[in-house]
């Protein structure tokens, strides 16, 4: 079995830990204070069932009926969200141990080659990915490049709480998204796309999280928007993040349980964290009026994704 390591970022008042196993973000600190939920030891991040802080993929998100053709074939897939498959699969990205590169104190490389028919998926692909602090802002630089025509759609999957302890809802978010992608009870996208408009999921201006029923649903991002969105906390912390995805996954941590020892940040449970997720869209790979997430030797995966809190 293969060590997990772990490099710590810092700039500034900003300390980042991260580790190997799943690209992870295991601990975020703002002056001394935890800003994101996180497991109490590295090894718990082999079994990390809530995808702690991980980067998700091959496909983030859920594939309708754990399945998907391409050119003719039909790929199966694991159903570990039966009857869908999410995140990857039991095996995914956020599960692997990844080959870790520190560059001091500011950045760090991950990379990892995923075999063709890994969690079912065709074509070897080879994954980049860098994390750089600059300030209170870190980016995920991430790239995935297929010796074949493949699906690709990676997300960091980092659970915030402004406060450090208790809910998130005293958190008022803001995204600049005039759409979204609206869901079957299963999560799974109706395949259509909405305007926000007298919706649960119309974040235009600032929403305070304690005001609804919780969420996890794709929105549509503002071309232009500068940045994708902003979090307020309780005291005034502030996030903003930046992508170059169209879409961000906006999740109140609605079915998060206690299933490991906790890290420093607030106790895990209903509505402890907030997930942004830039990603494309839900289940791209069923859908033709989605873009598509194929990726080719040619025009291999790509995503920039900055949070900054201060």
């Amino acid at each position: 079995m293969e060590q997990i390591t772990s490099h710590v970022l810092r700039d500034a008042d900003t300390e980042v830990t991260v580790l190997s196993m799943g690209c992870a973000v295991m601990d975020w600190r703002v002056a001394d204070r935890p800003v994101v939920l996180g497991y109490a030891e590295p090894e718990h991040y082999r079994h990390n069932p809530a995808s702690m802080g991980a980067v998700c993929g091959r496909v983030v998100n859920r594939i309708s009926g754990a399945r998907f053709d391409l050119n003719g074939v039909s790929y199966d897939l694991p159903a570990n969200a039966s009857p869908h498959h999410l995140h990857g699969g039991p095996g995914g990205l956020g599960r692997c141990n990844w080959r870790m590169s520190p560059d001091g104190d500011r950045a760090v490389e991950f990379r990892l080659l995923s075999t063709d028919g890994d969690q079912g998926y065709p074509g070897n692909v080879a994954f980049r990915v860098v994390l750089r602090l600059r300030g209170g802002c870190l980016t995920w630089d991430m790239e995935g490049v297929p010796d074949r025509m493949t699906p690709i759609n990676l997300a960091q999957h980092v659970y915030f709480n402004l406060a450090g302890h208790g809910t998130v809802a005293e958190h008022y978010v803001q995204v600049a998204a005039d759409q979204y992608t609206p869901t079957a009870q299963d999560l799974v996208p109706l395949g259509t796309i909405e305007p926000v408009e007298g919706t649960a999921y119309d974040f235009r201006r600032p929403v305070r999280l304690g005001d609804g029923d919780g969420w996890d649903g794709n929105l549509v991002l503002t071309s232009d928007a500068d940045p994708a969105a902003e979090v307020t906390g309780p005291d005034g912390l502030e996030l903003r993040l930046w992508t170059d995805r169209p879409g961000l996954q906006v999740y109140t941590s609605n079915s998060l349980a206690r299933h490991l020892p906790e890290g420093p940040g607030a106790a895990h449970g209903r509505f402890a964290g907030l997930c942004l997720e830039a990603q494309d869209f839900p289940n791209a790979v069923n859908v033709p009026a989605f873009p598509s997430i194929l990726c080719t030797p040619d025009a291999p995966y790509q995503q920039m994704t900055s949070i900054e809190i201060l």
